[in-house]
C-alpha cells in the first residue's frame, strides 16, 4: 500500500506525523507542497484542502494528523 504525506517543512503537525510514522517503521513518500507545485495541485484537487498535513493511503485521504484513523488504517497498535 502506497503512503504519501503532503506537507511543508515548517508545519509542526507535519513534523509530528512524520515522527509518528518513523517511530512505527512506516515507509512513506514525503511531498513538500511548498515547492512541489504538481503535488500541491493534486492535494487540492483530491481534497479541496490547502492546509497540511494531508495523507494519502491507497484510496484513502486523511486531512490533518488524525492519529486514530491512521493507526486504524495501518494497523498500528498503541504502545
Amino acid at each position: 500500500m502506497k503512503i504519501r504525506i503532503f506537507s511543508t517543512p515548517f508545519c509542526p503537525y507535519c513534523v509530528a506525523l512524520k515522527s509518528y510514522l518513523d517511530d512505527n517503521n512506516i515507509i512513506y513518500e514525503y511531498l513538500d507542497v511548498s515547492d512541489n507545485i504538481p503535488a500541491q495541485k493534486e492535494m487540492i484537487e483530491k481534497t479541496n484542502q490547502i492546509g497540511v498535513p494531508v495523507m494519502n493511503i491507497g484510496d484513502e485521504w486523511i486531512i490533518g494528523f488524525d492519529k486514530a484513523k491512521i493507526a486504524q488504517i495501518l494497523g498500528i497498535k498503541e504502545k
